[in-house]
């Protein structure tokens, strides 16, 4: 009687459960999403001014950069004065409230940065701000 107990059907677990891992998968593509934003303006070396009466930071959906090297950043990415005007014009049409922060360099030429902000102005942009860092 006693060798009845060991021979009962059981079956063997033959499968995985993958459940936990796709778990794991999305919240690690979740924080790889929120962070790549991030990492992209970051990389882009700037100096900027500093004052003593720096506000808070304003939300904008677009993040104009002008590097001391002359480049110009558009949400991060390279542009030039026509594309930008051409991007501007697009965006502020689709959206009436558009905002743009402009953050420019210490060593860059006053001149340049009118430029910019005559180009935001020209396509349709009402509301810009001008980047600086507050002083320590």
């Amino acid at each position: 009687m006693a060798s009845n107990v060991f021979e009962e059907d059981e079956e063997v677990i033959a499968s995985i459960n993958i459940v936990p891992f796709v778990d794991i998968v999305l919240v690690l593509l979740i924080i790889f999403m929120i962070t790549s934003s991030a990492i992209s303006r970051a990389s882009i070396r700037v100096d900027l001014p500093t004052a003593a009466s720096a506000g808070s930071a304003v939300a904008s959906t677009l993040n104009i950069v002008l590097t001391a090297e002359g480049d110009i950043f558009l949400n991060g990415k390279p542009t030039t004065h026509q594309a930008l005007g051409t991007y501007v014009a697009r965006a502020s049409w689709k959206d009436k409230d558009l905002q743009a922060v402009i953050s420019a360099d210490t060593s860059i030429n006053y001149g340049r940065v009118i430029k910019i902000i005559d180009v935001v102005k020209s396509n349709g942009v009402k509301s810009f701000a001008l980047n600086i860092e507050r002083e320590i």
